[in-house]
């Protein structure tokens, strides 16, 4: 964490604080792909964020930067790729290296993300931003010190047990939900600061399992669920809509205080969903097929151009240093950003060039394996650890990761298979290959509520070269 305020920052902030926009960062927690209208879903009813995202734009191509949650918090907050932070998973017992279950040993994992990294709330508040975070943070135990949001740049901050829930609970003994009640903290953190730029940061528990929904709307869903038959968990359906809900409110609170004309809203999920649920996609949580890593994605509000779609690629690790654009700050100089600026194409300039993207995850949750992807243009390359095989896609032609074309093609597969190796090397990122020696083929993976019946897709030898 940088102690010093640039220079640079203590001359602008003043003169120019009544320009800025402010930023709200809506982080979903365990979100499919197409779990929202805007995105595809004709079963779970979104309609406000639904026009919202509508209004502006819509990324067909969202993705989280990991398959799963403490590292895409880590990449959001960083604007970095997983190997420099080095946060590959949530350290728990389920996910210690050499259990059992494992072939290969699992890489380290931090279980904070470094007080030396320059987060996106430090180089905010660095450029004169009011900051707060309500939510799930998972990068460091607490609710004060070095590694929590009040020791990474944040203002305020507050978790569940600060707001009366029991671990895991939704509802507390006042009877608040709770996603009503982050809502209700970022409002209050508005109200407070609506005569300086703001950076708000709400990071929802929900969608994630166990589902608690409001009452009042599981009755709903499970009428609808039974005229439709549909897969969707009813529970699932009505947590969401839940948070649609609150997006609402918080528009609503905007609104009234005249702040939606200097407001940007960011949304989006820090990993896929449920691997039963995610056509056409294959694979969840934990998984680098898409199912695993595409996640639903907008921006709007103001000064974002209206009704548009964009087909680039766009990561949580890109949020970073557009925030950064659109608030006129300069980039870290002693920061490597790996993400990329969409400010322009956001505010009506043309589609950005992309190079080519990468996924590193050498652990293991659930039935994920440790694998690495890489994805340029229409293809995209997994490699995975425990027996060094690869698999290749035409994402084109093939979303659904069905057919891995690594043999029909094999000069593509090698070309981005050496890339992938070189950005290994770049990085720093670690390559689990050693054989564990206290496998055992017939263990089963620890079970908790973080990858209990959520995660898939990464063992799918069907799907190797």
């Amino acid at each position: 964490m940088r102690k010093l305020i640039p220079a640079l920052a203590l001359l602008i902030a003043p003169f120019f604080a009544a320009a800025k926009p402010n930023f709200v960062v809506f982080l979903i927690d365990d979100m499919g792909w197409r779990d929202m209208g805007f995105s595809g879903s004709d079963f779970i009813d979104t309609p406000i964020t639904d026009e919202l995202a509508s209004q502006g734009v819509i990324f067909s191509q969202g993705y989280a930067s990991a398959p799963n949650c403490a590292p895409t918090r880590a990449c959001l907050m960083s604007g970095q790729y997983t190997p420099r932070h080095g946060v590959f998973t949530v350290v728990d017992a389920r996910h210690e290296p050499g259990l059992p279950h494992h072939k290969v040993v699992a890489a380290h994992s931090n279980a904070a993300l470094a007080t030396e990294s320059y987060t996106i709330a430090e180089a905010l508040k660095d450029g004169g931003y009011a900051t707060a975070m309500y939510g799930m943070w998972n990068l460091g135990r607490g609710s004060s010190g070095p590694e929590t949001p009040t020791g990474q740049g944040f203002d305020f901050f507050k978790q569940p047990r600060d707001l009366g829930f029991e671990k895991d609970a939704y509802i507390n003994d006042r009877g608040e939900y709770l996603t009503d009640a982050f809502t209700s903290e970022g409002i209050r953190f508005i109200e407070k600061n609506k005569t300086k730029p703001f950076f708000l940061y709400l990071a929802y528990h929900a969608v994630h399992h166990p589902f608690e929904p409001k009452p009042g709307l599981i009755e709903k869903y499970r009428k609808k669920a039974a005229r439709n038959k549909t897969s969707v968990n009813p529970e699932y359906a009505a947590t969401v809509e839940a948070v649609d809900q609150n997006i609402g409110r918080l528009q609503a609170a905007l609104e009234s205080l005249g702040l939606d004309d200097n407001t940007v809203v960011f949304y989006t999920s820090d990993n896929g969903g449920d691997r039963r649920n995610a056509a056409p996609l294959n694979g969840g949580k934990g998984s680098l097929f898409e199912g695993g890593i595409r996640v639903p994605a907008a921006v709007w509000g103001a000064g974002i151009r209206d009704s548009y779609t964009s087909s680039t690629p766009f990561l949580s690790m890109d949020i970073y240093p557009t925030l950064l654009e659109l608030a006129g700050l300069p980039q870290p100089k002693d920061h490597i950003l790996d993400g990329q600026s969409f400010a322009a194409l956001l505010t009506g300039g043309d589609e950005p060039q992309r190079g080519a993207l990468f996924w590193h995850f050498p652990s293991y949750i659930g039935n994920g394996a440790p694998s690495s992807a890489i994805h340029e243009g229409k293809y995209k390359l997994i490699e995975y650890f425990e027996d060094q095989s690869i698999a290749l896609f035409d994402l084109e032609q093939d979303v659904g990761e069905r057919k891995n074309i690594a043999k029909q093609k094999p000069k593509i597969a090698s070309e981005l298979h050496a890339e992938l190796l070189a950005w290994h090397e770049a990085t720093g990122a670690p390559r689990p290959t050693l054989k564990n020696p206290a496998y055992d083929p017939n263990a089963r993976p620890i079970r908790g509520r973080e990858n209990r019946g959520k995660s898939g897709g990464n063992r799918n030898r069907n799907n190797r070269q």
